[in-house]
């Protein structure tokens, strides 16, 4: 029988077991912190469940999952986050059953979640460039915004990336960014002339202002001379997006979403896409073909004479 312990709380550390695996996601897969931080929360409101229902780690069982997914589905989670917990909890399992925790391979057992995919949120290219145009000479990190949404957009990076960024990791005189995707694998993009000028200005005529006397290697400072953080990337674009007047809800996602979709509808080969976006497998890449074809249908009902 589990004993509760303070080392179950969601909101301290994870519970033994956990832990374990959690490691194991870090050290020898090499998944990224943020990725091990989002299964670690799935995983403890899962362990939670467990103590709840005092099961013994070694006797989980299918209906301890359903019984878990049933609560999340009351909690009105949506189904794309009850499939990213079910997924989390099916690798916990084979985990704890390769390391003798669990007696039988209940994970063998459960079906992974089949659902729709979402088509990602995009934007037309002239509403791209009122947001890259939004910042203005007068705001006090005109510099560093205008050259955070040029980077952003010129590269598909995901937000984690471009705040991870440092500053000898681009080459701003041949134009190239090296970053550090998931699985901590690195890849190098190409980077248009915009915005190298722009993240050029910034490096000259801003950044060591930001920075002051502290010393870091960060691209990308915030007023008091740390790194960037993502929240403060995620109001920056969605403050933007508002003095642009761009009606549809915008984050940093949806300028990779953006580079990806107007790369593909440009012609752009789809493995060479893939490779931009850092996706390990072509399939995933795959679903902006299926944006470009809402677009085409859009085109072909506004404009054919019997639609």
């Amino acid at each position: 029988m589990l004993v509760a312990t303070p080392q179950a709380n969601p909101r301290t550390m994870p519970a033994p077991p956990v832990k374990r695996f959690l490691d194991y996601l870090f050290v020898e897969c090499g998944l990224s912190g943020a990725t091990v931080t989002a299964y670690q929360r799935d995983l403890n409101e899962f362990w939670n469940h467990l103590l709840a229902r005092e099961t013994d780690p070694g006797d989980i069982s299918i209906e301890d999952v359903q019984t878990h997914l049933i609560e999340l589905q009351r909690r009105g989670l949506a189904l794309s986050s009850i499939a990213r917990h079910l997924a989390a909890i099916k690798v916990f399992l084979r985990f704890l059953y390769a390391e003798r925790i669990l007696r039988r391979d209940t994970a063998s057992l459960i079906e992974s979640a089949k659902r729709w995919r979402n088509l990602p949120q995009t934007v037309h290219l002239r509403q791209v460039e009122d947001l890259l145009g939004a910042p203005q000479p007068a705001d006090e990190f005109y510099l560093r915004d205008r050259a955070l949404l040029e980077l952003l957009y010129a590269t598909g990076m995901r937000v984690s990336e471009l705040i991870d960024l440092n500053l000898d990791q681009i080459n701003l005189r041949l134009g190239y960014v090296r970053c550090m995707g998931k699985g901590r694998k690195e890849r190098v993009i190409p980077v248009g002339r915009a915005a190298i000028n722009a993240v050029t200005d910034y490096v000259e005529g801003l950044r060591n202002r930001l920075l002051g006397h502290k010393e870091t290697h960060a691209l990308f400072l915030s007023r008091t001379g740390r790194r960037l953080d993502r929240t403060n990337v995620w109001r920056l674009v969605r403050k933007y997006a508002i003095q642009a007047k761009i009606d549809k809800p915008l984050s940093p996602h949806t300028l990779r979403h953006c580079f990806a979709t107007h790369l593909l509808a440009g012609g752009a080969d789809l493995r060479i896409v893939q490779e931009l976006l850092g996706h390990a497998s072509v399939v995933t890449t795959q679903i902006y073909t299926h944006v470009d074809e809402t677009q085409l249908k859009r085109v072909h009902r506004e404009f054919h004479p019997r639609p």
